[in-house]
């Protein structure tokens, strides 16, 4: 079965004004995904994509987003408008196509029965995490999560979470919700006051590379496994153009085909 495809836009809602949740149906049957994958987006619509970007090829190149979440009307990826290609997608209509690659990289590992999982979300990190968190509450393996934004206006998805999670905490920069500071700071404080997890913990990490080097620290200094998803910008998505590389301790590796999940302890900082 081909990975690659065409979709059609089944919703494409504005969260703020910065964030869209985009929800896209294949055509044709289409490989299955797993948390933690990611697939490569066409920016512009094709025939009936009803905005100033019909049809156009400009930019060329797709743009890798995380599965977010698959639901009964399709794919979801959250994002974030940054440049052109976004502000494009942002304007992409119900009944636009697009072309599609994925699913593409390796997935999130699930925790050993033994293991209580630990989540932790930074900012839009929380677009590749959102449906592992789901999966492992759907399995009764329900996880801690940790989710840190900068502000209240960046949280996403809160009572969803609080629904997964066996205990949900929240932080952000400003304290304008949860507590004030850094989400590493807040897993931390869980990691030294629930035994659960003081003892016996496999953690998982998206968000800004800063925020990873220090989940990676905190997982060395206690023993503990860590899964990590690195996000790097990408050309092909495949492995070919060798433009989203990462330091190893076996030497440089492709996120979008050796990862984009890294065991913590596997990369250079």
């Amino acid at each position: 079965m081909s990975r690659y495809f065409t979709a059609e836009i089944a919703d494409n809602r504005p969260l703020n004004n910065e964030y869209n949740l985009l929800t896209f149906s294949p055509l044709a049957p289409a490989q299955e995904p797993e948390p933690g994958q990611f697939y490569m987006i066409s920016t512009f619509g094709k025939s009936g994509a009803q905005s100033s970007y019909e049809d156009t090829h400009d930019p060329l190149l797709k743009r890798p987003f995380s599965l977010f979440r698959k639901t009964t009307k399709g794919l979801q990826i959250l994002f974030r408008i940054r440049g052109r290609g976004t502000a494009m997608m942002r304007e992409l209509k119900k009944g636009s196509r697009i072309e599609v690659l994925g699913p593409l990289g390796n997935s999130y590992p699930s925790p050993p029965r033994n293991k209580t999982p630990l989540i932790i979300a930074g900012g839009i990190g929380i677009a590749s995490l959102f449906y592992f968190a789901e999966r492992l509450s759907r399995a009764k393996k329900k996880a801690y999560i940790s989710y840190g934004v900068r502000s209240e206006k960046e949280l996403f998805m809160v009572e969803e979470l609080k629904r997964f999670a066996k205990e949900l905490s929240i932080s952000t920069d400003d304290g304008s919700c949860g507590e004030r500071g850094c989400v590493t700071d807040i897993a931390g404080n869980l990691l030294s006051h629930i035994p659960a997890l003081s003892t016996n913990c496999v953690m998982y990490a998206c968000g800004p590379r800063k925020m990873l080097e220090a989940v990676s620290g905190m997982a060395k200094q206690r023993g503990i496994e860590a899964y990590l998803s690195m996000e790097e910008v990408m050309a092909c998505g495949v492995g070919a153009c060798l433009g989203c590389v990462v330091g190893t301790v076996n030497g440089y590796k492709r996120v979008c085909k050796e990862g984009p999940v890294f065991n913590g302890q596997e990369i250079v900082w």
